[in-house]
């Protein structure tokens, strides 16, 4: 069922990826939905799943559920391939350029579905058994896998980000509680610093997480309704202030320009910072870090709010198969398996990741959870972003401004314009 991608294919759905923006079909050449067996469960073949969760604290419990796939579906083989997230987009665009490579089924970060989506790369699932009783799944995540008025993936887990922290820190430190605003952030930090010794907060240097000093102060990358570029803006200008400002008063640790991920984390695990800015699938890697042993002493709250309102950042994966996979069938009843309520209540169970479905929350697995009934009203008030085909572009010119910046070697203003300058290279119609 595999169908190969013509060099004029390629490069027209290419010149599409980086010119257009929604609008026109995307010129697909994924095989034509095809009708399961009466019984699925004779389905055979084997596919290949590219997962991009961390190996060692995440990646147990989706194997886990793999096992109990090939058990209800014995003439099915998976091979599970783990794939880092920061390379899996660009590796999967090589092979599915290449027509030879890529995995039958991705776990797509949501800015990347509807851009594979645009290229042809992705199979169309609308009135297959890959998507199984879509008016469960949640609006947002489930408005990430749709392009064109099509579906092309199916929503497995969302996500947003909290300000985690170490309770006896900041106890120590004379705060009861979190701290609400980017003011009392830089306060909190600055006596955890000068009462324990231990940094206040450490900063992730990335695009991402730079997202909720950005619409702290309302701002944004870009208004799609009016095809403007907006990232060189007032509120953004404040926004890296703001930034510059935590780093340069000692409340936050000047920042790794590289692994500033990993740096955050193991500081936070060994208690010498107080505060990060991190989601749901980072608690089970805290967790195995001595300060949270007892997890009692792991605290979650709403990211601090800027002038304007406290704005987190809507991100999450979704499940899609290849166009030109050779199991399409088997593929869409992975899918199906893996996005289940009853799989989506043991990930949230076990890893404290977010379902993507309204029924899951209502398990016994997932209400008992506190970490879950934590993120929950988070992500309710989650910032939406673009799903637009060239969402997942937005990131890497906003992340080497970000590493400009704190590196010393740039101003606010003219981070801004720089990033802009490279926004307007994608985006060549806006104004």
């Amino acid at each position: 069922m595999r169908r190969a991608f013509s060099a004029a294919t390629i490069v027209a759905a290419l010149a599409l990826a980086v010119s257009a923006c929604g609008g026109g079909d995307s010129g697909s050449t994924a095989a034509p939905a095809q009708s399961a067996p009466a019984d699925p469960s004779k389905i055979s073949g084997e596919i290949t799943w590219w997962d991009t969760v961390r190996p060692d604290s995440e990646g147990p419990t989706f194997q886990a559920l793999i096992k109990e796939f090939q058990a209800k579906y014995p003439n099915i083989k998976v091979n599970y391939v783990n794939v880092p997230s920061d390379q899996a987009q660009n590796k999967f665009q090589t092979a599915a350029q290449a027509g030879s490579g890529a995995p039958d089924v991705i776990r797509s970060e949501v800015a990347w579905t509807s851009q594979f989506a645009s290229l042809g790369y992705l199979q169309p699932l609308d009135g297959t058994r890959a998507v199984e009783n879509e008016s469960d799944f949640l609006p947002g995540p489930l408005s990430s896998t749709k392009y064109n008025g099509k579906t092309y993936a199916v929503p497995q887990v969302t996500d947003t980000l909290a300000l985690i922290y170490n309770k006896k820190l900041l106890k120590e430190a004379g705060w009861e509680k979190a701290p609400t605003t980017v003011e009392e952030l830089k306060q909190a930090a600055l006596d955890v610093k000068e009462k324990t010794g231990a940094a206040g907060l450490a900063l992730n240097v990335d695009a991402y997480f730079l997202l909720p000093f950005m619409y702290g102060e309302g701002g944004d990358m870009l208004d799609v309704q009016n095809k403007k570029i907006t990232i060189n803006s007032p509120e953004n200008a404040k926004a890296m202030g703001v930034v510059s400002d935590l780093i340069t008063s000692g409340a936050a640790s000047k920042p790794a320009i590289q692994d500033s991920y990993a740096n955050a984390m193991t500081v936070l695990k060994d208690g010498k910072a107080a505060m990060i800015y991190n989601g749901p699938w980072a608690l089970a890697e805290l967790y195995q870090g001595k300060e949270f042993k007892d997890k009692e002493n792991l605290g979650i709250a709403p990211v601090p709010a800027g002038s304007v309102k406290a704005g987190a950042p809507t991100g999450g994966w979704n499940y899609a198969i290849y166009a030109g996979s050779k199991n399409i069938d088997a593929s869409y009843e992975f899918i199906r398996f893996m996005s289940t309520p009853e799989a989506q209540a043991k990930v949230a169970k076990e890893i404290s990741l977010l379902p993507t479905r309204a029924s899951a929350y209502e398990s016994a697995d997932v209400k008992g959870n506190p970490d879950v009934a934590v993120f929950k009203p988070i992500m309710d008030t989650a910032t939406p972003r673009p799903w637009i085909p060239e969402g997942g572009q937005l990131f890497q010119p906003l992340l080497e401004g970000y590493q400009s910046l704190v590196g010393g070697k740039t101003s606010p203003e003219d981070m801004l314009k720089t990033v802009d300058q490279k926004y307007r290279g994608i985006f060549k119609d806006w104004s």
